[in-house]
């Protein structure tokens, strides 16, 4: 698949995907876990929950209710957030599935976004 696709062009994809659900975590009003723009993952993206929500708990309801199946935090920041991946086989409709499940379990878990993830994506994705 990699080779039907060219590498530069899978790699120019997964860039693209990483700024659209960065845009879709800047829309939500959150924070992205990695600080610096200059080394941000092509391949996935650390989402942190506000302040006392348990990104564990939020997870489990993502899976339960939406069938989403999100990374965790891992050491120090574990229950601090989730992740969402945007690699391999991802397309620009598979991550616009995720950012949607995540964006209705976070309101369903009760967490106030500042806005829609799913548009702020949908116009880097355009």
């Amino acid at each position: 698949m990699i080779l039907a696709e060219g590498l530069d062009n899978v790699f120019a994809r997964h860039q693209h995907l990483a700024k659209a659900c960065r845009a879709a975590v800047e829309a939500w009003g959150l924070e992205v876990q990695c600080k610096d723009p200059a080394v941000y993952s092509p391949v996935l993206t650390g989402v942190r929950t506000p302040q006392g929500v348990d990104a564990d708990a939020l997870r489990k309801v993502i899976f339960e209710r939406y069938n989403l199946s999100l990374g965790t935090g891992l050491g120090k920041a574990k229950g601090q957030l989730f992740r969402i991946g945007h690699l391999g086989d991802c397309n620009e409709l598979s991550l616009l599935a995720a950012i949607s499940g995540c964006e209705m379990g976070m309101n369903r878990f009760g967490i106030k976004l500042k806005g829609s993830g799913v548009l702020a994506a949908q116009e880097v994705l355009k």
